[in-house]
């Protein structure tokens, strides 16, 4: 069942707010503007402006739908619950909840609250905020590695920041890795980045032993760390993990774990609270903070000590409205089962999307992933490209490949709506390649 049913009915297009001390239920009230009465050219013009017409490289219009010239929207104008309302006034239900970012809803009041009040008391100085401190003893509390914590603003920046770590920790130059780490040179093979960087990291097969000790049998003693996104599209096999953990003391070099999209939605304390495997270092983001720009390097005292060996900084990296938000997200962890509530928000997405595939008699595409995380399976591109867009024409975001992420937003009668507009969107593509 989805979270509406724990906590009550939920409004169509946004989580309720929840009450306060004094017993209140007012949400924050968030002004629009008003609807443009003449169409504007936004794709066009940020490709005048913006190199790859989006900062973000996963929000370019190849990148959301397969194709530069797909008909879908590539910019929004307001968000709210599991609603996007794009430029030209057209309202979609989202099922990409900002990359993952968020998974309790846009502008849910309490963090939207909690945002506020940290803007309205200034949000930056040239000291430190004290929500530093107190987030990063709350994150001590509930991820298992957890004894020291270091932000920044971003993943990329993050497990930049954990690699230095390891290397100052180890003074050693070789990471062995499996997944992805965002853009920065030290795991990248884009264009930019220079041979004898890219040397340095030894990516292998996501759960694969064999290719695992070979990889840090050939890096010998310069192994500094093993780096692992510990969930794509699936759990990986505890033998895998368990072999990382064995290989990573066996040679002297820190395990890290990727936590990005595990971190408060598989578990409040990542994948490393369901498995029985504990890293040394883990970075933690996206829904941390439900949307607001706040990531970190999170481990164990003895490693994370290594940071003050070297330089690891960011202006705002102890800016106060992200910190406020992640303070409010635990604060919804604490009082609530989030990551319980997702899995069963995510099931029920799973097996609406398998019905709807099987009754509209749609063939090489399936449903993957795993609940908190799951995915359309397209065997050919070119109509997983062609679906998107019929989805979109019909009020649905969906990701390109991996991900699709449930959010606390997605009540049934949401997930009503969106097997109805996705029933109709797969029909269509029936039809289409059978005329």
């Amino acid at each position: 069942m989805v979270f509406g049913k724990i906590f009550g009915s939920n409004k169509k297009d946004a989580p309720p707010p929840a009450e306060d001390e004094a017993g209140t239920d007012e949400g924050v009230e968030i002004e629009t503007e008003p609807e443009a009465t003449v169409a504007i050219d936004w794709r066009g013009r940020a490709a005048q402006v913006l190199p790859t017409g989006a900062s973000t490289g996963s929000k370019r219009a190849e990148a959301l739908y397969g194709s530069s010239d797909a008909a879908g929207p590539t910019h929004f104008a307001r968000s709210v619950g599991c609603r996007v309302i794009d430029v030209e006034g057209n309202e979609y239900i989202d099922c990409t909840m900002g990359l993952g970012s968020v998974a309790l809803g846009y502008a849910e009041p309490e963090v939207t609250r909690a945002v506020i009040d940290a803007a309205a008391r200034g949000n930056v100085s040239g000291l430190s905020d004290h929500l530093e401190i107190e987030l990063a003893e709350r994150l001590c509390t509930v991820i298992p590695c957890a004894e020291m914590v270091q932000f920044t603003k971003t993943g990329a920046d993050a497990m930049s920041a954990a690699i230095r770590i390891a290397r100052t920790h180890t003074a050693r130059d070789i990471v062995v890795g499996c997944g992805y780490f965002g853009w920065h040179d030290w795991s990248s093979d884009a264009a930019g980045v220079p041979a004898r960087t890219r040397e340095l990291f030894v990516k292998i097969p996501f759960d694969d032993i064999p290719a695992l000790e070979k990889a840090v049998l050939d890096a010998g003693k310069a192994l500094a760390a093993i780096a692992i996104e510990p969930v794509i599209e699936r759990l990986p096999s505890p033998a895998w993990i368990a072999r990382a953990r064995e290989l990573a003391d066996a040679t002297g070099a820190v395990l890290i774990f990727d936590e990005m999209k595990t971190g408060f939605r598989l578990r409040t304390g990542g994948y490393q609270e369901l498995a029985e495997v504990t890293p040394d270092l883990a970075v933690f983001g996206k829904a941390m903070a439900n949307g607001y720009p706040l990531a970190a390097v999170v481990g164990k005292h003895g490693v994370m000590e290594a940071a003050r060996k070297t330089w690891i900084s960011s202006t705002l990296a102890s800016e106060a409205t992200a910190l406020a938000a992640a303070m409010a997200v635990l604060d919804w962890h604490e009082k609530a089962d989030i990551p319980d509530s997702l899995a069963s928000i995510g099931l029920e997405f799973r097996n609406v999307m398998t019905s709807v595939i099987e009754a509209s008699g749609v063939e090489g595409v399936t449903v993957d992933g795993i609940d908190h995380m799951w995915m359309f399976r397209f065997e050919s591109s070119e109509r997983e490209t062609r679906f998107l867009e019929l989805a979109a024409g019909q009020g649905v975001l969906f990701k390109r490949g991996a991900y699709n992420y449930p959010a606390i937003a997605h009540t049934d009668e949401v997930i009503r709506d969106i097997e109805a507009s996705t029933n109709a969107a797969f029909i269509e593509l029936r039809d289409e390649v059978s005329s």
